[in-house]
């Protein structure tokens, strides 16, 4: 990274999730003054720690692969690279006619709903999709035509359709082949060997764990955290820029701005007008997700794809196939989320209703389970977790540089063409650090 200014900049760095964490501690191993500034009582983010009947672990469900290399990297600087814990793990899929187990080429061969025409274009299309390696070119094709062409029209009615409904929702049609593409290769990266077994790995702990290492490095390192102040408004005042919170105000040189896209148009009001409209214009998926604990495990399968659309949530994690039993006190933690549209009126529904529509599901999906094996339901909601991978995404990405001399706004939305992992996060960051430093240049 370059050399600070013989005055190093004041930066400000809004929002304390993995994102915001991650620059706020490249910019101060450059050496610059660093205030991290996020709304929540606590740093994380999506990657939050919670309480669910006594069980502290993750609000919503991460692993890490062994290809996340940014992620490990940094994970190696909090010293706990050597800690993670790897595990083989299993995929089932559920049609409706119940649960099939995808494994292994066996397992594949075994799929019930497909041919083995099918089957064979389904194989060369994930194959050919891995071996990708940029998937920039694919924003131009919209995802169903991609996936029909190599997989064809009933894998496509079959398989592909149902998984992308389950992921976008209502907005699975307006996404480009970038963001099968991203998936694809996302987790063909968590297999190896011969019959490419998923290898997922976690650290003791959580992430609960690694944002308390990296919060407490960052401070060492002389980063100011202030949590629990929420943003209003991000306006030039003079030489500086000044950011207003609910609890009062912080005057910087530079700024980074991690909020999702709408967010950040909406207290950014020194932007111009296109520049919101580009902001407002990202699309985002958002997600509705229960943390549950089980008196009995599922199945052991880590991860349950969902292709039957009367099934009120879009996948079953069973964390506890992955994670020691000490860690859950016993008990089995299982994530069921529903990925939706952000303006999706389903994030308005009431706690209970969720809860009873959600439990009807699980209990449909594996009939040995009883209402009474289910020991605690909790909900959890977020409006923005993916910016949507629309056509030609990219040449409509706002940069990073805006048009107010020192406010750079950096988020999620600059994972072009990516799955959101928080691999990816970490990457941006690191890159996003190097280009605001190498432009960093005293103020007009």
């Amino acid at each position: 990274m370059p050399e600070p200014k013989d005055k190093p900049a004041h930066w400000g760095v809004l929002g304390g999730g993995m994102l915001g964490l991650t620059l706020a501690h490249r910019l101060a191993q450059a050496g610059h003054r660093v205030t991290l500034v996020e709304g929540s009582p606590d740093l994380g983010g999506l990657t939050s720690a919670w309480e669910v009947g006594g069980v502290v672990w993750d609000r919503y469900y991460h692993v890490t692969l062994l290809s996340d290399f940014n992620l490990r990297s940094l994970l190696a600087e909090l010293d706990l690279e050597r800690e993670i814990q790897w595990r083989v793990t299993r995929t089932n899929f559920f049609t409706g006619s119940g649960l099939y187990p995808l494994n292994n080429a066996v397992d594949f061969l075994r799929l019930p709903q497909l041919g083995w025409l099918d089957k064979a274009r389904l194989a060369m299309t994930i194959l050919y999709g891995s071996r990708i390696e940029n998937g920039r070119a694919l924003e131009k094709y919209p995802v169903e035509e991609w996936l029909v062409r190599l997989s064809g029209r009933r894998t496509f009615d079959k398989l592909w359709q149902p998984l992308l409904r389950a992921k976008l929702g209502t907005n699975h049609s307006r996404v480009s082949a970038a963001f099968i593409w991203a998936v694809i290769r996302r987790f063909y990266a968590a297999r190896r060997g011969g019959l490419k077994t998923e290898m997922f790995g976690y650290v003791p702990g959580g992430y609960g764990r690694i944002v308390t290492a990296l919060g407490r490095l960052i401070e060492r390192n002389g980063v100011r955290v202030k949590a629990g102040h929420p943003v209003t408004e991000i306006r030039r005042a003079g030489a500086t820029l000044r950011v207003q919170t609910d609890k009062g105000g912080f005057d910087f040189d530079r700024i980074a701005v991690t909020f999702a896209t709408p967010l950040a148009a909406r207290v950014c009001t020194d932007l111009s007008d296109d520049e919101r409209t580009r902001l407002k214009d990202i699309s985002y998926q958002g997600v509705v997700c229960a943390s549950l604990l089980l008196k009995k495990p599922l199945g052991g399968a880590y991860l349950t794809y969902i292709t039957d659309e009367t099934i009120p949530f879009t996948a079953v994690i069973e964390m506890s196939s992955l994670i020691d039993g000490k860690e859950t006190g016993g008990q089995y933690l299982v994530y069921l989320p529903r990925y939706l549209p952000s303006d999706d009126p389903f994030f308005e529904q009431a706690d209970d209703a969720v809860e009873e529509e959600f439990r009807s599901g699980l209990l449909r999906m594996f009939p040995e389970l009883r209402p009474g094996d289910i020991a605690v339901f909790r909900i959890s909601r977020t409006r923005h977790v993916l910016a949507l991978s629309t056509l030609n995404y990219s040449s409509h990405l706002p940069p990073m540089t805006t048009s107010v001399p020192g406010l750079s706004i950096v988020n999620s939305a600059h994972i072009i063409n990516g799955a959101l992992s928080v691999n990816e996060t970490v990457g941006l960051a690191n890159k996003a650090a190097e280009r605001l430093l190498a432009a960093d240049r005293p103020l007009r």
